[in-house]
């Protein structure tokens, strides 16, 4: 027999299981056993399965979904930090392009300004010369008057 095989009460005493529950997984054949020499031996690195309940096996399970999931929430949040760079970046880019557009309207409306004040300047100028062109008209309508009506009342006499 080879060093690794154990007597049941070792066995019991190493699982923390009475000698009964022992002998109970060896009938149900969870565990693999040797008769020699009339005592029962149990190979303890065969048959773990039947002594670690089914619970600690989902636990195992639900562990490697646990970090599983673990993983997928810093992918999810690497993601959403990733996104919400880029959200970042397109908004500094479209503050920017705003601040730019106001500039070029900024400028715009200054020339508008410019050529409105130049507009005005130039009607005044034009209003003035034609005050100036119909005091001159006026003037030469009652020059031609008191002319021909002269010539007129000479005529008539």
């Amino acid at each position: 027999m080879q060093g690794h095989w154990m007597s049941i009460e070792d066995y019991a005493q190493m699982t923390n299981l009475d000698r009964s529950a022992v002998e109970a997984l060896i009938v149900r054949g969870k565990l693999t056993t040797i008769v020699e020499d009339g005592e029962v031996f149990i190979d303890p690195g065969q048959g773990m399965a039947g002594i670690v309940p089914s619970g600690l096996h989902e636990l195992s399970a639900s562990q490697a979904d646990v970090t599983l999931g673990a993983s997928f929430v810093e992918k999810t949040i690497g993601t959403i930090i990733n996104l919400h760079e880029k959200v970042l970046v397109a908004k500094e880019e479209t503050i920017e392009s705003i601040k730019n557009e106001n500039e070029f309207l900024k400028e715009a409306l200054a020339s508008l300004q410019e050529l409105y004040d130049e507009d005005r300047s130039t009607i005044a100028t034009l209003t003035e010369q034609l005050r100036l062109s119909q005091q001159e008209v006026e003037f030469m309508r009652r020059k031609y008057k008191l002319m021909w009506g002269k010539v007129i009342e000479d005529h008539t006499a």
